[in-house]
């Protein structure tokens, strides 16, 4: 009796595999379009929808992040460096950048920056 239920449900099993791959082989392309033939007809003037969007040019900045609540009460930046002290920060940090963006992320230049020990350290001795 196991048997047959078993090569029944093997059968089953199969049959309905068959039946979805059969439904998933109708072909649709992504790059198919629609076209819409009818015509775009507009309600409102070029000068009117330019009116309308200079209009609402405050609201669009700020639905844009530009001026908006945020920025408005930050306090503006000021520098404690002058452009020299930061260009010559930058010039000398290009070496460390360099090795640290490397093939060995920086593994090699962290080893010849540790301080090398003077002297034999054995498991015996006191330190």
């Amino acid at each position: 009796m196991n048997r047959n239920v078993q090569s029944s449900l093997i059968f089953t099993g199969t049959a309905a595999a068959a039946l979805a791959l059969a439904a998933m082989s109708s072909v649709a392309y992504a790059d198919d379009i629609t076209i819409d033939p009818t015509p775009f007809v507009s309600t409102k003037s070029r000068a009117e929808v330019r009116a309308e969007v200079l209009g609402k040019a405050e609201q669009i900045r700020m639905a844009h992040g530009e001026g908006g609540p945020m920025e408005m009460n930050r306090a503006p930046f000021k520098s404690s460096l002058t452009r020299a002290q930061v260009r010559d920060e930058y010039l000398a940090s290009r070496g460390e950048v360099k090795a640290f963006t490397g093939e060995d992320s920086g593994s090699s230049y962290i080893a010849a920056m540790q301080p090398r020990r003077s002297g034999m350290i054995l498991a015996e001795s006191d330190r």
